[in-house]
């Protein structure tokens, strides 16, 4: 891999999708940044490096990412771009359904221990994306492993004075009681916010931030806005999870941080806002939770793999 190359994987293809990246979006009037996107993976017809990516969403006023990890690999991927690239914040984690994995191998104590390397590096601003997913992974020595990560991950945090994203996947009762057992990081965000009132009352009442993506825009979803009415504007955030779950009117096709106008305007319309006074009310969030991304990126010389 070269500095700039477009990806190090590919989403598998699934049949009948539109490959075609959706056309740029009217730009924002203020800007707004991704919370949590994942440039490493690559989607569509088109390659693009996750420069080019970043082009496209500084040009609709999407100034900045959060580039998430979810095992080394992309983990180690993002903190080295993060150092290259101004616009890009890294998350480094194990994702919770690659902890098993790593647990099967006999590995997942050393793949903490990278992770944990990583978490102290310059411009790695959150631990994440990591918590409790019931959907894809189930059996009692695979879902200790999940929470012995998860753990681990919550420790790192507050060890680093991080941020952290939280991936709930059919498992809020159990990250609640998780958070409160271990005790959550001051800044917790729930990434890609998957819950419906009930869930965000509760992250309300314990200050942690909640995270929409475009799903918020799908027609099926009313659980999410119902969530989003009651969620105090200042613990609201919003971000792509690209290359997945792209908005609504685009639904299916490849998702990219430029698409965010999308799901920010579509947000201000179901609160009944100005757009711009949301984006601007998300943007001053963001930077509370990452801190600032202004910072000179270290000048790194290209490599190769």
């Amino acid at each position: 891999m070269t500095d700039g190359s477009p990806t190090i994987r590919k989403r598998e293809p699934s049949a009948g999708r539109d490959l075609t990246y959706p056309p740029l979006p009217q730009a924002l009037t203020v800007p707004v940044y991704d919370n949590h996107t994942h440039l490493e993976v690559q989607d569509g017809d088109d390659s693009l490096s996750y420069r080019e990516h970043l082009d496209r969403a500084s040009s609709v006023g999407v100034r900045g990412v959060v580039q998430v990890g979810g095992d080394v690999e992309t983990s180690r991927w993002s903190a080295e771009q993060a150092l290259r690239e101004p616009r890009m914040l890294a998350a480094v984690a194990l994702h919770p359904n690659e902890a098993p994995v790593y647990d099967e191998a006999g590995t997942l104590d050393d793949a903490l221990a990278v992770i944990a390397e990583l978490a102290t590096r310059p411009r790695v601003a959150a631990i994440g994306e990591t918590g409790l997913d019931f959907f894809r992974t189930s059996g009692e020595k695979a879902l200790a492993a999940q929470y012995r990560s998860f753990e681990a991950h919550i420790e790192m945090a507050k060890e680093n004075n991080l941020a952290m994203q939280i991936h709930d996947r059919d498992a809020h009762s159990e990250v609640i009681a998780t958070l409160k057992r271990v005790g959550a990081p001051e800044r917790t965000v729930f990434h890609c916010f998957s819950g419906d009132a009930e869930l965000a009352r509760v992250c309300a009442e314990n200050g942690w931030y909640m995270s929409f993506a475009g799903t918020v825009t799908f027609k099926n979803a009313d659980n999410l806005r119902e969530a989003l009415a009651v969620a105090p504007r200042n613990l609201l955030l919003v971000e792509t999870d690209a290359p997945f779950l792209t908005p609504v009117p685009h639904r299916g096709r490849p998702n990219a941080p430029y698409l965010i106008p999308y799901t920010l305007r579509a947000m201000a319309e179901y609160l009944g806002t100005d757009a711009s006074m949301l984006a601007a009310q998300i943007t001053s969030n963001t930077e509370l939770v990452y801190g600032s991304w202004n910072a000179e990126p270290v000048v790194l010389p290209s490599y190769t793999d």
